[in-house]
């Protein structure tokens, strides 16, 4: 077996050279073939050209030096890209991550898992600015996605490498990889991993983060839900508007005919026609959507379903 791990880089000169070391101590032990691949994401400091000596001495390291900051979801998904191992491991290179939990984690995949998630139990960060907003939307991810993990946030994950071929990311999707992969029916496992202080450098996340997170998982709901299917989602919403209007309509003609109430100056008139007409509008957005998402799979030759194993 191989295994790859993958780490993202963003100003981590501080952390390079002891989070390598610890790495290729832990490997070493498991006493496998592997490949450690840096991402350097438009570091501004002597990250670059210390994951060069690094390498200098590692043949095994490999490095992939973006031309400016991506962000942590386009490292990521360079890193799958160039794995080769058949287990992949991703972490942090800020050192708050411990190496000594990915014997644990390969374990956990021999059991027979696809995905195995960390989750940060005794997490090592302030309460109000990072642990607080990452339970809040770990609740929110959770419930809204249906796969329920205690720590989306946490790097530290191990997969198979059939199941990052088949996950396309961009914008901050990283985060959500658990929830785009279930989509296969991946056997997903939570276990609980070691957090560390930060020793050096500084956090690249703040506050701000929060929105773009609720931002993308109502895309990553959209995608989940109603990719395949956009006319249910856009339809749905098009009759609920195009029916209240109906009623809204009907009940004022019914007032009147029977009870001689005056229709034409009353705001609920241009209510009852602004809802039709935007009724009419979703369902016209689902077709054009069904249309595309036709065209989509058509043009690309791309599967609806996902095959676990042949026995022909």
């Amino acid at each position: 077996m191989k295994i790859s791990v993958i780490l993202p880089v963003l100003n981590e000169e501080e952390n390079l050279i002891d989070m390598n070391t610890e790495i290729i101590g832990v490997i070493e032990n498991i006493d496998v073939d592997y490949e450690i691949i840096y991402i350097d994401d438009g570091s501004t400091d002597r990250s670059f050209d210390i994951l060069c000596s690094l390498r200098e001495v590692n043949p095994n390291i490999k490095i992939i030096q973006f031309r400016r900051n991506f962000g942590q979801t386009a490292g990521l998904a360079a890193g799958f890209e160039h794995a080769s191992g058949d287990t992949i491991i991703t972490m942090d290179s800020d050192r708050q991550n411990d190496p000594h939990d990915i014997p644990m984690l390969l374990d956990k995949i021999d059991e027979g898992y696809d995905l195995v998630s960390g989750w940060r139990f005794d997490r090592q960060d302030a309460w109000l600015s990072r642990k607080l907003p990452s339970k809040i939307a770990n609740l929110l991810i959770s419930k809204i996605t249906g796969v329920k993990l205690h720590d989306y946030g946490c790097s530290l994950k191990a997969f198979h490498k059939d199941v990052v071929e088949n996950v396309r990311l961009y914008g901050e999707m990283h985060r959500f990889i658990p929830a785009i992969a279930s989509w296969m029916g991946v056997r997903i496992a939570e276990v609980k991993v070691n957090h560390r202080a930060r020793v050096a450098g500084s956090s690249k996340y703040g506050i701000s983060r929060t929105f773009r997170v609720i931002l993308d998982l109502i895309t990553v709901k959209f995608l989940l839900q109603y990719s395949a299917r956009p006319i249910h989602f856009f339809g749905g919403l098009g009759l609920a508007s195009g029916v209240t209007g109906f009623i809204i309509a009907f009940v004022m003609l019914v007032q009147k005919f029977f009870f001689s109430i005056p229709m034409g100056d009353r705001p609920l008139l241009l209510l009852a026609v602004l809802l039709m007409f935007i009724g009419l509008q979703f369902i016209t957005f689902g077709l054009l959507g069904e249309l595309m998402t036709r065209t989509y799979h058509e043009a690309q030759n791309k599967p609806v379903y996902v095959v676990r194993k042949l026995l022909l």
